[in-house]
């Protein structure tokens, strides 16, 4: 083949190359060696069947082959090819009656091998998907870019697309062809600057990547698939062709009722969880999304949570991130299992009466060399601009919100998970990031808006229509925000001019309140208004109240340690500050762990400590949490008017010299429930507070109850409220107050 000689065709050949002239079917010298040497921008126009002067023509290019025979799929043979180059370029005149999918069969000295070519196949893709991708409203991408098992023009294979406007080259690589970038370029759709490619036979398990040259002839570190339903196990990074067969869902009758509710008018108790140390196998590995189906979703409903929400689980190559940093934003990460198992987890959830949230991350992603960063050689997914494009807090790269493909990309993500793997909810981390063009930033190190100030127009408009296209498309669902700063109208509607969340975190709830609870009981008289303002905003968005994974890490403490006093008052400070909680207005939001005061701040490379539960005062926090779930639930005094200001007044907001609280929660058509908390370790006998109603109040919650591991004191289960006339209240109680504690007195007709 390297030697000098003629060829079978009878041309003058030296070293792999043509030296004399050819006939007018075969090809150039010049574009055989740009197809040897990965440099060809145009394969498709090249490579595979073509009609040349009204002669068929097969060209191949299959690297080791030293001969290859053409045939057609019905085993007809169609004829040897003439060898062109001697690094694996063939060529020949074939009798066909038309364009149609070719198998070759090459040898060489150590064997045999048949190749289907890709090349004689037409696009996967239409005139239709590159219109609505130009205009950036493709909303099935997910089906379109990525890689496909199918069945095409007859033949078994996989549909692999990618977006790389800049590339000179796109290729698929893997243990399949070598990893080498010239055997499988892709065909370019220059409308789109998509390349897509259907390579017969492979299918599920295949691990590939993307090879791209750049516009600057520069091959790129190999690229995992940014649309990649599947990944390897970290520390290996290559995308997965996934199984495509459809997961069997059995929670019809759940979505169906899911898409009836008014998630602000229906009890919302949400388990925050990292899947790698809710809890470990014995030999310290993570749990399978099997084993987390049936060991954390019945645990989560024992609680009487009514969801799960998850740190993010897309696809992430360090495991101290906790999935903040995700490289694969389509794939759930392949420490727990494929993606069919983390569907089984969500369908089993479903089956419980759980929903699922998902941690979201679409303000920044990473720079690591196989994720997005530079995807084509350019500044693609990021901007340009470091002052626009890099964050200096987490090290990574920013969206680039002003590009239609990238809000396509993230949009078309959003849906996906709600469609594909029927989550409940997305909670999007890190939106104040994305609002404030100078979050983090000092003078001089960002750039205004066209209109001079700071917000960025472009991750608005983004967020607005994430939010308006999952409520539009997927009833029933929810978007939180994490978002601390004072922006109006995050949970407001889009179409009004908010962002068009359901819900926001509320950040300042959680620092006030922390900051109230973590002074001496002796000094929180000069600090009462820090558990009092929240209510000043307490309906202005529709807040969840959030206790999470920031708030017991990087050493912040436990929850339990944030507490003053010794142990028994630790304790009991914080069930007062749980029943607090669950009887102030706004969903609830517990991490994990806390639930049964974990002693340690949570390490994400360890389990929690369920050994704790033992002892008696773990498990009564635990019993506590569950019961506070179970009144939350059942009365809608609690739940039906969390967001609205008619399900809230204040009873006693201003007794600062005993830090006393209470105030009342209401519903239409329900018994009241009265909330009082006592934060100070004195015990209060005969404490008069004002009442609604004459009559008998029950006692639902008393975090000092021996069930709980408190002292045990208490109101015998009931008090019963007096008339009074002259006052601004019609009743009067008076109310034995445990030391730290809070009771959930509810309202009982006669």
């Amino acid at each position: 083949m390297n030697g000098s000689g003629a060829g079978p065709d009878g041309l003058r050949r030296c070293r792999g190359s043509v030296r004399v002239s050819k006939e007018d079917w075969q090809a150039d010298a010049r574009e055989v060696e740009a197809i040897v040497n990965g440099r060809n921008p145009n394969p498709f126009a090249f490579l595979g069947l073509h009609e040349i002067g009204g002669q068929w023509v097969l060209r191949a290019f299959i690297p080791h082959a030293e001969t290859v025979s053409a045939y057609a799929l019905d085993g007809v043979a169609l004829g040897p090819l003439i060898p062109r180059h001697g690094g694996g370029f063939f060529e020949g005149k074939i009798s066909i009656s038309g364009r149609q999918p070719i198998r070759y069969h090459a040898k060489n000295a150590g064997g045999e091998w048949d190749v289907y070519d890709p090349y004689s196949f037409g696009p996967v893709l239409g005139p239709m998907d590159d219109y609505y991708i130009g205009e950036g409203n493709h909303l099935r991408l997910f089906d379109k870019l990525g890689s496909h098992e199918m069945e095409f023009e007859g033949i078994h294979g996989t549909h692999f697309a990618v977006w790389a406007p800049n590339a000179q080259r796109v290729s698929v690589v893997g243990p399949f062809n070598e990893w080498d970038g010239r055997r499988n370029p892709m065909r370019n759709r220059l409308e789109t600057g998509i390349w897509e490619v259907f390579i017969p036979v492979l299918g599920t398990g295949t691990l590939y990547k993307y090879e791209i040259v750049g516009p600057d002839g520069v091959v790129q570190p190999l690229k995992a698939d940014p649309f990649a339903r599947q990944s390897e196990l970290r520390p290996r990074t290559a995308s997965v062709v996934p199984d495509p067969t459809e997961f069997a869902w059995t929670d019809a009758k759940y979505i169906e009722e899911r898409a009836m509710r008014d998630w602000r008018r229906v009890p919302m108790s949400i388990y925050e969880v990292h899947l790698g140390s809710w809890r470990r196998r014995p030999d310290g590995g993570f749990l399978s999304y099997d084993q987390l189906a049936e060991q954390l979703v019945p645990y989560a409903a024992d609680m009487g949570y009514t969801h799960i929400e998850l740190l993010p689980i897309t696809e992430h190559p360090f495991d101290p991130s906790w999935g903040y940093q995700p490289t694969g934003m389509y794939a759930p990460t392949s420490r727990h299992g494929d993606p069919a198992a983390f569907a089984r987890f969500v369908n089993a959830a479903h089956e419980a009466g759980l929903g699922v949230i998902l941690d979201w991350v679409p303000a920044h992603f990473p720079t690591d060399a196989h994720g997005l960063a530079r995807f084509d050689g350019t500044a693609l997914y990021e901007h340009a601009d470091p002052r626009q494009g890099y964050h200096p807090d987490w090290n990574t790269a920013i969206y680039n919100f002003g590009r239609r493909e990238v809000v396509s990309f993230l949009v078309n993500n959003a849906l996906y998970w709600l469609e594909k793997f029927h989550i409940d909810g997305l909670r999007v981390d890190a939106v104040a990031s994305m609002l404030y063009l100078d979050y983090s930033r000092q003078q001089g190190q960002w750039v205004p808006n066209k209109f001079g100030g700071n917000q960025n127009l472009e991750a608005v408009e983004f967020l607005r229509r994430v939010n308006s296209e999952a409520y539009r498309l997927h009833p029933g669902t929810f978007m939180i925000a994490e978002e601390s700063t004072s922006w109006p109208g995050v949970s407001h509607p889009a179409y009004t001019g908010g962002l068009g969340f359901g819900f926001k975190w509320n950040m300042g709830f959680m620092n006030d309140t922390l900051r109230f609870m973590s002074r001496e009981a002796v000094h929180r008289k000069y600090h009462h208004n820090d558990m009092t303002f929240g209510t000043v905003y307490a309906f202005s968005e529709n807040f969840v109240l959030p206790l999470s994974h920031d708030e017991v890490v990087h050493g912040k403490g436990s929850l339990l340690e944030k507490m003053p006093g010794d142990d028994w008052q630790k304790f009991a400070n914080l069930r007062a500050y749980y029943a607090f909680m669950w009887g102030h207005p706004g969903k609830k939001l517990l991490f994990m762990g806390q639930e049964f005061a974990q002693r340690d701040e949570w390490a994400d490379g360890k389990s929690l400590d369920w050994y704790l539960l033992d002892a008696g005062m773990h498990e009564g926090m635990r019993r506590l949490i569950a019961d506070l779930n179970l009144a939350y639930r059942e009365l809608p005094a609690l739940h039906e008017r969390d967001c609205e200001p008619e399900g809230f007044e204040w009873v006693i907001g201003n007794d600062h010299a005993n830090s006393v609280f209470a105030w009342l929660r209401k519903a239409p058509g329900s018994d009241p429930v009265l909330v009082v908390s006592n934060f100070t370790p004195v015990p209060r006998s005969g404490y008069k507070i004002p009442m609604p109603l004459a009559g008998k109040w029950v006692e639902r919650i008393n975090t000092d109850a021996g069930w709980y591991s408190g002292s045990n004191t208490g109101n015998q289960g009931a008090v019963e409220a007096y008339a009074v006339e002259g006052k601004h209240w019609p009743a009067e109680a008076e109310i034995y107050l445990p030391p730290l504690s809070t009771l959930f007195l509810k309202y009982e007709p006669a």
